[in-house]
């Protein structure tokens, strides 16, 4: 039984980690000619992942924090491909395209928006610049359900992916209509046998807690419907309401979200749902079956955490492509402009669209280390890590070690001098146990309106 009582008190506002540092510290000063020489430079025994941005929507579901674009317009999406192929031909020019890819996601915006057609003729696309994909590679797609029929499902079939995620975040529809997103069960049913008739290897569902008007008794429905679609994976997200970073927000009437108390009831009872009909936590909002290798990864120490979520496919280099995409090597991160006008005079220019970044110095690769461990693994080896390093990390990170006191104190950690480790509780609290690693966090910590509240 998890103790919330500790839990609430921690609630503050605190990064995702899907980078360390994070996106905040991007900046230009890591200039343009400095990432090419970066991607010619990349180990050409390092294998590849690769994210392609489909940005496009047709409608905003007000809930959204992704970068997207909303239209109906087959002229402007086709433009877009366009513009993915011409820049692919740039990147070819500075990035050792053979190497071996492991994997491959196309996330949005809504990718399913483009006709079977169009994904075809991308993924060809792709291909020809990236002959040597392996055999157990992870190739996935992001999928609206509102979105996919035969004839895409079959193309992404046939051209290797074997992984689709679909979005649901509540089946109530009072909570459907506040969210802008009207998603009936059996629309969400009919992809998931589509995904399972085309031998998709896994599929995810996501759910997200602290909807307007969401209740315990309203979330208990919407996962007795979900347990029924069989997934493989669930990711039950807490709702980060940022308006301020956001407009579509703006939309959602604050009154209407459920208080953190409620919230945390939800929490609760979607754990005990879950595990009991067998599914196994997995850090602060995944869970699989028993089966599945998120788990085994977990279990050797093994899980990864990019900008895609969990993974097991650990060193590899990520190429962004495509509107706002972000890439990541040993020690950079690199994103695509946002702004589509200047995505496309960069290509026009023969430029790849980069925009901004960062390179890591030595003590943010340090701290990189440690808080990518806690938030995959859990737990901290720290005769690995000072091997690693050639450092002794209770005198490098004194500030932390004194930081993490509460945490040890409420049992949501033990420290040794072999390990940190969470208890199952302190794993929902994963980004408040990171944070005290974080050097960036001090200029942060009196903007409230510079992150998401962890609880």
């Amino acid at each position: 039984m998890l103790d919330f009582a500790k839990f609430t008190k921690y609630s503050k506002p605190g990064p995702r980690y899907t980078s360390y540092p994070t996106a905040l510290e991007f900046s230009d000063a890591f200039g343009y000619d400095e990432y090419v020489q970066k991607l010619e430079q990349q180990d050409p025994s390092r294998p590849l992942s690769l994210y392609f941005h489909l940005p496009f929507c047709k409608n905003a579901c007000y809930f959204c924090g992704c970068n997207v674009v909303f239209t109906s317009k087959e002229d402007k999406m086709l433009r877009y491909l366009d513009y993915l192929k011409r820049e692919l031909k740039i990147l070819s020019k500075h990035l050792n395209c053979n190497r071996e890819v492991i994997q491959m996601h196309f996330g949005g915006g809504t990718p399913t928006f483009f006709s079977a057609a169009q994904l075809e003729e991308v993924i060809k696309e792709i291909k020809s610049f990236f002959p040597n994909f392996v055999k157990d590679a992870e190739v996935s797609c992001e999928i609206d359900p509102r979105h996919i029929d035969e004839d895409q499902m079959r193309v992404l079939s046939e051209n290797g992916f074997n992984r689709v995620s679909f979005g649901i975040q509540d089946f109530n529809e009072k909570v459907q209509i506040a969210i802008h997103r009207i998603q009936p069960y059996d629309t969400t049913k009919n992809a998931m046998d589509l995904a399972r008739k085309y031998n998709m290897v896994s599929v995810n569902v996501d759910l997200i807690y602290g909807l307007p008007f969401q209740s315990l008794e309203t979330f208990k429905e919407t996962l007795e419907l979900a347990i029924t679609l069989n997934p493989d994976r669930f990711a039950v997200f807490n709702y980060a309401h940022v308006p301020w970073m956001k407009k579509t927000m703006r939309k959602i009437d604050e009154t209407t979200l459920p208080l953190p108390d409620e919230k945390l009831k939800i929490l609760q009872y979607t754990i005990d749902f879950l595990t009991s009909n067998g599914y196994k936590m997995i850090g602060m909002d995944h869970f699989a079956k028993p089966e599945d290798e998120l788990f085994k990864a977990i279990q050797k120490g093994e899980l990864h955490r990019n900008f895609q979520g969990y993974t097991t496919k650990g060193g590899a280099d990520l190429i962004g492509v495509g509107l706002t995409s972000i890439g990541e090597g040993v020690a950079h991160y690199a994103q695509n402009f946002k702004d589509m006008r200047e995505y496309e005079e960069s290509i026009d220019s023969g430029k790849l669209p980069f925009e901004r970044g960062i390179v890591l110095n030595e003590d943010d690769q340090i701290r990189q280390y440690v808080i990518m461990e806690l938030m995959s693994n859990f737990k901290l080896d720290i005769k690995r890590f000072e091997k690693l390093f050639n450092i002794e990390f209770k005198k490098y990170f004194a500030d932390a070690i004194e930081a993490l006191k509460p945490f040890e104190e409420d049992e949501l950690l033990t420290i040794s001098d072999d390990f940190i480790e969470c208890s199952q509780t302190g794993t929902l609290l994963i980004r408040n146990i990171a944070m005290p690693f974080d050097a960036y966090m001090k200029k942060h910590a009196a903007n409230a309106k510079t992150f998401s509240k962890t609880v």
